[in-house]
């Protein structure tokens, strides 16, 4: 059977399983705008096909691969004609396309990407493009998963959306909303099984995600954190800008005084920000300073509401059972490992179901690895797998 799928203005046709093998083709993807029409039409499957360059026709089996008839090239992918569907098609390789239309509801994903302005893809063009969301959707769609991307506020299409004209009322919450509403319209698909969605959230979007589950309806099947940002925002940043200061005294850039006096800026700088007062930056370095001054202002209501949430406070809410698996990159310099160990021990006390906590060596906070810097990494797709697994 085909998984059909609309992506970034094409049709998408993804064979699932063995169909791979008879129809000699794995994937098409088609511009809407050469897709002129389809119809259901029971009757094709008798229609005299052509000959096969290359294709199968197991009569009463299946039909797929490439025929050609009167000058025309078509694809078939059918086992069950009674459930035939036809895609015409304009300028393209194929004249159409005869596909086998799903007799039962699919597994569904919806992704949710990282901080800052990352799209749908996991990219915060143009300075980095990682498509770690756009990867993530490719490998579940090979496991017969449907997924659903969308761009969060302040990214993509999507841009402020209703904050354009008051982009300083955008707060935390305001983000929730948004996949709770991708949630619900991925739930209302008709194609999809409302009981078997999953949530798949990166670094923040994972936190995003674990909130998801314990508050939409029906509950998600299951949950992937992948590298989730696991404690408080701004303690999450403490750490890892005194890791970073650490690491410029260990190259001789500061002196251990330097390192304790700007430590103990950093740490007045979160206590002000909590406390919503002015934040001193006379002894922080510039780049630091630059980011303090960043999260007060038309940012501070963002950065008020994520930091008021402590992931492990809300694994309680999920459903017992629910299939949770929660990864951490031994290269992860964003996220390190021990920062899950809460979160963890909450997901456990909640009752949460297999395969958990799995530490991927060598991965790093965007899911590659030193031998895969532009894909994700083998220990990283070992993982979604036993998670998918049924």
């Amino acid at each position: 059977m085909a998984l059909i799928r609309i992506a970034d203005d094409n049709l998408v046709v993804v064979m699932e399983g063995l169909d791979k093998l008879w129809a000699f083709k794995s994937r098409l993807t088609i511009p809407l705008a050469n897709v002129r029409g389809a119809t259901a039409d029971p009757g094709i499957a008798t229609d005299f096909k052509g000959i096969r360059a290359p294709g199968s026709h197991l009569p009463g089996v299946i039909i797929a691969g490439t025929f050609h008839h009167d000058g025309d090239k078509v694809f078939w992918d059918v086992k069950d004609a009674s459930k035939a569907i036809v895609v015409e098609l304009a300028d393209e390789e194929y004249t159409r396309l005869v596909l086998h239309r799903a007799g039962h509801r699919l597994r569904a994903a919806l992704l949710l990407p990282g901080s800052g302005p990352t799209d749908r893809d996991g990219n915060q063009p143009p300075r980095s493009a990682p498509d770690t969301l756009a990867q993530l959707a490719g490998t579940l769609e090979e496991d017969g998963i449907a997924t659903l991307r969308f761009d969060k506020y302040g990214t993509g299409r999507t841009g402020l959306g209703a904050y354009k004209d008051r982009p300083e009322e955008l707060d935390y919450p305001a983000f929730v909303r948004q996949a709770q509403a991708a949630y619900r319209a991925l739930r209302d698909q008709p194609e999809t099984d409302p009981r078997a969605l999953l949530v798949v959230g990166h670094s923040e979007g994972a936190m995003t995600g674990l909130l998801l589950g314990g508050t939409v309806h029906p509950r998600p099947a299951g949950l992937a954190l992948l590298q989730p940002q696991a404690i408080r925002m701004l303690d999450l940043v403490t750490l890892q800008l005194k890791a970073q200061v650490a690491e410029a005294a260990r190259q001789g850039q500061l002196t251990p005084e330097d390192q304790r006096t700007i430590s103990a800026a950093i740490d007045a700088a979160v206590t002000s920000l909590r406390e919503q007062r002015p934040v001193d930056t006379t002894d922080l370095p510039a780049a630091i300073a630059q980011l303090f001054e960043a999260f007060q202002g038309p940012n501070a209501r963002f950065v008020t509401s994520d930091d008021a949430v402590h992931p492990p406070d809300t694994a309680a809410a999920l459903a017992p059972g629910t299939r949770v698996l929660l990864t951490c990159g031994t290269n992860d310099t964003q996220v390190p490992c021990f920062t899950t160990n809460a979160l963890t021990t909450a997901l456990r006390q909640a009752h949460a179901g297999r395969p958990g906590r799995v530490k991927l060596p060598g991965v790093d906070h965007l899911l590659h690895s030193a031998a895969h810097p532009d894909a994700l990494a083998p220990p990283v797709l070992d993982a979604l797998r036993r998670f998918t697994r049924r």
